[in-house]
């Protein structure tokens, strides 16, 4: 199977010159860089608003003060090291801290610190607090990036899920698709894998994070090919961001490629305010009405994508936003609190529930599972320079 080179110094770039190169040195600094020269071929060197080029090369808006490391709160949602068990039928197994290429917009920009293990390479803990949870009925494997692992790693794991009768449901969370999707179609073992395990009755969904049409290339479409031969189902989430899909066009045409590929347009988030993002955030109102707008454009297929904000308290789907009023529900919530109506003012910059007078009286703010895992919100804003999240 063919790797793509993959490329951690932003200094080999010499598409972007010297004197560029080096005031981004400083955001790597921080925020780490990788990328591999097949996505990087994507890039129009000669546009700088290329929106492949913003979605993984540094921007000097990076280093503003803005956001916090885990804006939704997730060290509160671990179980176990490795573990996020949010929602009653949901678990999540933290299992990669590595990317094809790290997307600038990340909401867990955290997991590639430095100073941070909360990603865990020993999945066992995880699995066994899985297995004595019935209620689970669902896993995601995310990161970081799952499709990144070694397939005998991967198929160690969907092996132990399997093996467990309440969980019918097994989610990849990855951007490999469109990273690098000779990874997919180059790896018969990964096929045959997803051929033995995403069953009639129970079925291993790739949940792909493909952010613009370009990406859908050629290469993409057949990488999707081989998913869907082997008997996975292929959905797609992206956030709305500033300066890489915030047009109507963009997102209709992204809407109809995803159809026509058969990949099931899923969620369309807002942006969460991570430490980095400033350059990413549009208020509410814009992202809701270039999605409404976008819909428009696409068939029915295309809208089934809803608009959802990834909160602490749960995803909160944006139903409407008119006359300064929002109007949300609970489209998951941490409390039991599922479709939940709410109806809030909604200031013209507000880009986050947070920011919307009263939306207090809907959520409490969690406390922590496991005291083994520790909020990287607590460390230095500059990574520190050795793994430090999971306590001895």
């Amino acid at each position: 199977m063919a790797q793509p080179k993959y490329i951690m110094n932003i200094d080999k770039l010499d598409f972007i010159p010297e004197d560029q190169r080096k005031k981004l040195k400083a955001i790597t600094d921080k925020f780490v860089f990788r990328v591999n020269e097949y996505y990087l071929s994507l890039i129009d060197w000669n546009n700088p608003n290329d929106p492949i080029r913003k979605l993984v090369i540094p921007n000097e808006g990076e280093l503003e003060e803005y956001g916090r490391w885990d804006a939704s709160d997730e060290d509160t949602n671990y179980a176990v090291p490795g573990c996020q068990h949010k929602y009653s039928t949901t678990a999540l197994l933290i299992c990669s801290e590595v990317c094809g290429a790290y997307c600038r917009y990340c909401f867990r920009k955290r997991l590639f610190r430095n100073d941070v293990k909360e990603a865990m390479s020993d999945v066992d803990p995880g699995l066994d607090y899985i297995a004595n949870t019935p209620e689970i009925n669902n896993v995601l494997l995310t990161g970081g990036d799952p499709l990144i692992l070694a397939t005998k790693k991967l198929r160690y794991i969907i092996e132990r899920l399997r093996s467990i009768d309440h969980v019918k449901i097994i989610r990849i969370g990855s951007k490999l698709p469109v990273f690098n999707p000779m990874r997919i179609y180059e790896d018969e073992e990964l096929l045959s894998l997803i051929r033995e395990y995403s069953t009639p009755d129970n079925r291993i969904y790739i949940m792909a994070h493909i952010n613009h049409p370009v990406e859908i290339t050629e290469e993409a479409k057949r990488g999707f090919k081989a998913l869907h031969d082997a008997g996975a189902i292929v959905v797609n989430q992206t956030p709305v961001l500033r300066g890489i899909n915030d047009d109507p066009e963009v997102l209709g045409s992204l809407l109809d490629k995803l159809s026509w590929a058969g990949v099931t347009p899923y969620y369309f988030f807002i942006n969460r305010p991570v430490a980095g993002n400033r350059d990413f955030v549009l208020s509410l109102k814009e992202a809701y009405e270039i999605v409404e707008q976008a819909k428009a454009k696409t068939s029915g297929l295309g809208k089934r994508v809803r608009l959802s904000m990834s909160h602490t308290s749960g995803k909160i789907e944006i139903l409407a936003i008119e006359d300064g009023k929002a109007y949300l529900k609970y489209h998951q919530s941490r409390d039991g609190n599922y479709g939940k109506f709410m109806v809030l003012d909604c200031p013209d910059d507000a880009g986050w529930f947070d920011d919307l007078p009263g939306n207090e009286k809907y959520w409490d703010k969690p406390k922590k599972r496991t005291e083994e895992v520790v909020s990287v919100n607590e460390l230095p804003d500059v990574p520190q320079g050795k793994k430090a999240l999971v306590k001895n």
